[in-house]
């Protein structure tokens, strides 16, 4: 049985290799419907075990943001905006996107809330959780991805859980590879500029997050590409996303979603739109 079982992944091994949309070759070989199905219930879980944030303004703006992002987009995208004082957001596979209310405080406008969404939604676009998972099944011959899916809350399922991107407790979520954060940041510029969001405000927005952070950044980037790395590579791009910016512009992509007053510890915070 071990021999079949391995025999099975190394063919899987073998017939795994795909490419990301920026070229670089990955060790892919995950039925992209089990990885969608853990999505779901790791976003299922979230809902239930996360505050959600009703105030009809704040939702509207956010769905704003995703729905320009996502116009050009195959599949259904649901978000839901986390009433969680942290500066996070994700996106799952299955178009499952997640918004804590304290990044509001760091992505001040429209544009720059489009680049840490845009972000996210590279991560799945580019198939990370399913790198991930299949890396972790690579290197555990025989791991039951079954029970993954059908027990997420096991050891097994917590395991994948991780790799895909969500921590053992779904509220806590786990950081990719740098290379994987920085090919998202190249993928999510590009995508925030053909929605018609200005791609220079991606830099402004790490420039808020290190003001924000000081000398420690954020939990959820510990493990991320620096903020003056992550500028400096932004900056080289920015010729090029400038390019798609004004070409969509020209095509009347000019996204206005009109920012909410953020209430907080006690401080108001009025986003702008900044079209």
């Amino acid at each position: 049985m071990i021999r079949i079982i391995s025999l099975f992944f190394l063919v899987a091994l073998l017939a795994g290799c795909a490419t990301s949309p920026t070229g670089r070759t990955q060790l892919v070989f995950m039925p992209d419907t089990q990885l969608e199905q853990m999505g779901f219930q790791a976003f299922e879980q979230l809902k239930k075990d996360t505050p959600i944030e009703t105030d009809p303004e704040i939702n509207q703006y956010v769905q704003c943001v995703v729905r320009e992002l996502t116009q050009d987009l195959a599949g259904q995208w649901e978000v839901v905006v986390f009433k969680v004082d942290q500066a996070n957001a994700f996106a799952l596979p299955g178009g499952k996107i997640g918004v804590y209310t304290g990044l509001l405080k760091i992505a001040r406008n429209q544009h720059q809330l489009a680049a840490v969404i845009g972000h996210e939604i590279g991560h799945v676009l580019a198939r990370h959780g399913n790198e991930r998972v299949s890396q972790k099944v690579a290197v555990q011959t025989g791991l039951q991805v079954v029970q993954a899916i059908a027990a997420p809350r096991s050891a097994t399922g917590q395991l994948l859980m991780g790799a895909l991107g969500v921590g053992a407790q779904y509220g806590v979520l786990m950081p990719f590879s740098r290379i994987q954060e920085s090919e998202a940041d190249v993928i999510g510029l590009e995508l925030m500029a053909k929605a018609g969001f200005d791609p220079r405000e991606s830099i402004q927005l790490w420039i808020n997050m290190s003001e924000a952070g000081g000398a420690q950044p954020p939990e959820w980037l510990s493990t991320h590409p620096s903020h003056e790395s992550r500028i400096e590579e932004l900056r080289s791009r920015l010729p090029q996303a400038l390019e798609l910016y004004r070409a969509a512009r020209e095509r009347g992509r000019t996204p206005n979603c009109t920012a909410p007053r953020i209430y907080s510890q006690g401080t108001y915070y009025k986003l702008t739109s900044q079209r």
